[in-house]
Parts: C-alpha cells; sequence; structure tokens
C-alpha cells in the first residue's frame, strides 16, 4: 500500500425532503446565489425546482438563474457564468442537476475568481487555486461530482474535453434525495450506472499490491450496483434501491477508494477525447470502450482481472487457467451492460468512426496513459477499432 493522504470536506445531506436545507446551508456563504440548472420546461415544472427555490427566497437570498447546460458542458456556457457572477458579485453557486451542471458550476467557481481564461486550468496552464463555494442539490445519480474534487469542461473549438481537478473545486455540500431521481427516464439512468461502475474500476485495477481493504470496498460498491441498478430501471419508485445506488455513486468517485492505489483511469483519458468528439454521454463511451481496454490489458495483471471475476461476479477460479477466468469477469460485465441497454459498440451507438487516429493522438498527447499498463497511440488506436 502506497502512502495517501485523504480529505474531503463535502457535508452529505441525505434522505427524503433534504433540499428544504438548502436555503439555510448557503445562508453562512452570503445573499447572493447563482441558481444553476438546465432550465428546460421539465426542470422548471418539477417539485424539486420549486422547493429549492422556495427555501431560497425563504431564507432572503437573491437568485441569479443560469440555464442552458448540456451534456458534455462547455466552455461558453462556463464563461457566461463567470461574467454574471463577476458583474453580480456572486457569493455561492448552487447546482441542481447531475454531472453536467455540477462539472459547469465548478468551472464557474474557479473562473470567478481568476483574471484569466478559466481554460488556462483545465490545460494546466495556471491551476487555480481558490473558488467561490459550489453547492449542488443531486437529481442523478452517476458522476460522483456531487463530491469530488474534478470537472469535466468539453472546449468547443477543436472539441477538447479536458479534466481539471483540485481541492478548491469540491462542493462544500451535496444533497442527495433519492426520490428526486424517481423520474430520470431509464438510458440516462443506465449510462450512469456504467459511469459510476468505471469509476470503481479505473481504481480497482491496479499493479499496487497488499490493497485489501480498498479492495474488498470496491468490490463491495461494485456488487452493490449490479444488485439494485437494474431494480431501479424496473421500479423507478423504488425508494431503497435508490438510495443505494446514490449513496454508491457517491462513493465511487469521492475519493476513499484511491487510498493507498495507484488508479489506471485510461478508459477516462480515451473517454474524454472520444466524447468530444462525438458527443455521446459519457456513460456510452465507457460501457463502449471499458471491456475492450479489458481485454487488451489484462495479461498485465491476470491475476486482478481473475479476482474481479470471481469477487464480483461470482465466477469460480480456474487454477489451471486464471486466464480463462479473468476473461469470464470481462464477458460477465459486457452481459450485464448489455442488460441495461447500454451500447458495446460505436457502431451500435450511431458514431461516425472516421477519426480514431485524430483521438488516439489527442489521448496520448502529453505521454503514454494508464498504469495497469501504458497505452501508446498504438495501443489506444488498437482499443478503439476494436470498439467500432
Amino acid at each position: 500500500m502506497k502512502n495517501y493522504k485523504f480529505q474531503n470536506a463535502t457535508k452529505i445531506l441525505f434522505g427524503r425532503g433534504m433540499e428544504q436545507c438548502v436555503g439555510e446551508e448557503i445562508l453562512p456563504y452570503g445573499k447572493k446565489v447563482l441558481f444553476h440548472h438546465y432550465g428546460d420546461d421539465f426542470i422548471r415544472n418539477s417539485e424539486i425546482y420549486k422547493r429549492v427555490v422556495h427555501s431560497l427566497k425563504e431564507s432572503g437570498l437573491e437568485i441569479f438563474e443560469l440555464t442552458g447546460v448540456q451534456p458534455n458542458p462547455v466552455l461558453s456556457k462556463v464563461k457566461e457564468g463567470i461574467e454574471l457572477c463577476k458583474r453580480e458579485k456572486i457569493d455561492f453557486i448552487l447546482a441542481l442537476g447531475g454531472g453536467s451542471v455540477i462539472d459547469s458550476s465548478k468551472a464557474i467557481g474557479l473562473g470567478a475568481v481568476y483574471d484569466g481564461d478559466v481554460w488556462d486550468h483545465y490545460t494546466k496552464k495556471h491551476i487555480i487555486q481558490e473558488s467561490l463555494p459550489v453547492g449542488v442539490v443531486l437529481t442523478i445519480a452517476a458522476t460522483g461530482s456531487e463530491s469530488s474534487a474534478g470537472s469535466v469542461i468539453t472546449n468547443e473549438d477543436g472539441h477538447i474535453k479536458l479534466l481539471g481537478s483540485n481541492g478548491h473545486s469540491r462542493p462544500v455540500f451535496a444533497i442527495m434525495n433519492p426520490e428526486v431521481t424517481f423520474t430520470v427516464p431509464r438510458y440516462p439512468m443506465a449510462v450512469g450506472g456504467v459511469d459510476m461502475m468505471s469509476h470503481v474500476m479505473e481504481r480497482y485495477f491496479t499493479n499496487e499490491p497488499n490493497v485489501e481493504l480498498t479492495d474488498r470496498l470496491c468490490e463491495a460498491t461494485l456488487r452493490t450496483i449490479i444488485n439494485n441498478l437494474p431494480r431501479t430501471l424496473e421500479n423507478p419508485a423504488d425508494y431503497n434501491a435508490r438510495s443505494e445506488i446514490v449513496c454508491a455513486g457517491n462513493l465511487a468517485h469521492n475519493g476513499v477508494l484511491d487510498c493507498g492505489r495507484t488508479p489506471d483511469w485510461a478508459c477516462h483519458f480515451i473517454s474524454h477525447i472520444l466524447g468530444g468528439f462525438t458527443n455521446l454521454a459519457h456513460g456510452a463511451t465507457l460501457s463502449i470502450l471499458t471491456p475492450h481496454w479489458m481485454e487488451y490489458v489484462y495479461h498485465a495483471n491476470v491475476e486482478k482481472f481473475a479476482q474481479f471475476a470471481v469477487r464480483v461476479w461470482d465466477i469460480e477460479y480456474d487454477e489451471k487457467a486464471p486466464e480463462k477466468t479473468a476473461l469470464g469477469g470481462i464477458e460477465a460485465l459486457r452481459t450485464f451492460w448489455k442488460g441495461l441497454g447500454v451500447p458495446l459498440t460505436l457502431t451500435e451507438a450511431g458514431v461516425n468512426c472516421d477519426q480514431l487516429e485524430k483521438i488516439a493522438e489527442l489521448v496520448v498527447e502529453d505521454g503514454p496513459v494508464g498504469n495497469v499498463r501504458k497505452l501508446y497511440k498504438e495501443d489506444v488506436l488498437n482499443i478503439l477499432k476494436a470498439c467500432v
């Protein structure tokens, strides 16, 4: 196990009706609130929107709304929010939504206190070391962005999708009421589940020895998702199953599963660039990439992939052929995702595959990716071709 530092200051408010506390949670930070959400009729007519607005007004907060967020949030909307924050001297940013709204809010919070271009943070030209405080009312369990340190933004100029990460952009609170997720349509819920599973697996597949505790935490989180995600799709109003998924999504990406480990992140590196070119939902890019990445790299650590098969999917270990066990786990994952109705190939997702080489070049622009096995341009291109 490696040395590690862990800190997560996000306050979690979980359960029925907790959104009614949002106003009082914001009051210590100031009076002017940027209320950031999708802005479509569905949101504006929803009970959660009405309850949040009521709580903000009851607390005497001044509301400035910023709408129009899209999946794979874009830099132009972030800059619009930054300009509004600076002009109105905003004290606090409240995100109502899922990963796209939260990531956009985080980026706005960073840019609002920075005199330069916020994109500098994502290109690592300048790491911004402060932020306006951000709070979250979660409406879909998926990215875990409600208590993570990172945000992913797409620059429309060149379709470049990059991660910016530091603890200063971690939300100060996250309100998680499973009832709010009851109305999430089946497909976003399914690809959200893929995303949270991927967050766990990016950490699970490590060459770091002697990490039994976090191995077991990862396995328990995966098994919880596997058990409860189909239940949420079959019965959207199953509060108990939704509760498990909401909590698993948060645990998958709040940093605790990283402790003492060297994570991989190759699939996410490739996914970000692929998503920038295709505008596929993040979870859909991961459902396509991950099984093919596994098949490409599992020989680098057969025992870890066999352990995944045995402990997560209950596949019997074959002492004479651990490779067979490992492949059984990969196939079990693929079968599970197929049952969710998510795409497993680029063709199935309706994606034009004529820019795979360009995507591979951008993935390794700053060097090889991954840790289980280092991936260079040829490796990434081979994986992308297998995804077609």
